[in-house]
């Protein structure tokens, strides 16, 4: 079971919830040593003085505040801590705001929260169903490891979720920032072309589910480990399309309309864009032609859409469609597996 990385109580009002905070998500990232090349030696990070090159120990290190010219103004860790938020143990919401007026770019990391026992689970539902119904986040600021955060309370299905949030300051103004934008309220798109561009979206209109989408840059660096490990040849990707040309941007809408229609006609189900309509992109995982998938078979009979189908019919079977298979099955650890580990967990899953 998961761990509490804080303890306290999340307060409305008068009412009071002893609660815990848990890490939502997890990183899957390929991590990489550094090595000198031609010896293979680790490379490590050493804090020195630069101007002896002497190593220089933790406990020998203070701040220093960069005035400028050389100067600097001297903080002591312990200046620090004396000054720093004391440890705080609640989170005490401030007010309650409609979700749609927080806007996206002021959200960082989720966590989860829980109560931290059984018998504070009617008032944690409590606040959960209230907020649920009410269509609102809490506002809130609370102090974790010495520093003190803006967050979002807010429902998610049957437990709470705490967004940390960005302060006002630390939002940069789109405006002032990027050089090229449209100026505000006016655009150069003739109606057609507005009308054209929205049919597309309403093409490619699917159900959300995060289940269909999975790193394939990170699949990409493990198979690419796997494959240099094993002395094999490395095939590089094709690159990235070019840009739409203004005068054809009409006719490019259009043809992905069609592109869009036909492939769901051809399949009879939604598929993620980034399948939809790559024109000409080379499928590196496809190893044999596709196999439509079928309906679920029963226990003990071998059909290409179901999560028993043979080996045979698996090694048909493209990368992504391997991944799909494996969703279906729950398959953990799906998304940093090579199409080689997909086809040996899916046999394995439908021997048992």
């Amino acid at each position: 079971m998961a761990r509490a990385i804080w303890t306290g109580v999340l307060t409305f009002g008068l009412v009071t919830v002893p609660v815990g905070l848990f890490t939502a998500t997890e990183d899957h990232t390929v991590h990489f040593h550094q090595l000198q090349r031609g010896t293979g030696d680790r490379v490590r990070y050493k804090k020195v003085n630069e101007r002896t090159g002497d190593e220089v120990d933790n406990d020998e290190i203070v701040k220093g505040y960069d005035l400028g010219g050389g100067e600097y103004v001297i903080v002591e860790p312990d200046e620090l801590e004396e000054i720093a938020p004391g440890k705080s143990q609640a989170i005490e919401m401030a007010g309650f705001v409609d979700i749609d007026q927080v806007n996206p770019v002021h959200l960082d990391r989720t966590y989860y929260i829980a109560p931290q026992s059984k018998e504070y689970l009617k008032v944690y539902d409590l606040l959960r169903a209230a907020l649920e119904e009410s269509g609102k986040a809490g506002i809130a600021t609370f102090t974790m490891r010495g520093k003190e955060y803006l967050t979002a309370l807010r429902a998610q299905n049957d437990i709470l979720i705490l967004q940390i949030m960005h302060w006002a300051d630390e939002i940069r103004d789109p405006h002032k920032e990027l050089d090229v934008l449209p100026a505000k309220g006016r655009t150069k798109a003739s109606s057609r072309e507005r009308d054209t561009a929205r049919r597309l979206i309403d093409a490619l209109s699917m159900d959300w589910d995060p289940d269909r989408f999975h790193d394939t840059f990170g699949e990409r660096v493990q198979a690419l480990v796997d494959a240099k490990r094993e002395g094999q040849e490395i095939v590089s990707e094709a690159g990235p399309p070019e840009a739409t040309n203004v005068v054809d941007l009409m006719d490019a809408l259009q043809r992905s309309v069609d592109q869009a229609r036909s492939t769901r006609g051809r399949s009879g189900a939604e598929k993620p864009p980034g399948e939809l309509h790559r024109l000409s992109s080379r499928r590196d995982d496809d190893t044999g032609p596709k196999k439509r998938q079928g309906k679920q078979g029963k226990p003990g009979k071998k059909k290409t859409g179901g999560t028993r189908a043979s080996a045979k019919d698996l090694k048909s079977l493209s990368k992504s469609e391997l991944y799909e298979r494996a969703t279906k099955a729950g398959i953990a650890g799906r998304s940093k597996m090579t199409r080689d580990q997909l086809l040996e967990a899916l046999g394995a899953k439908a021997a048992a």
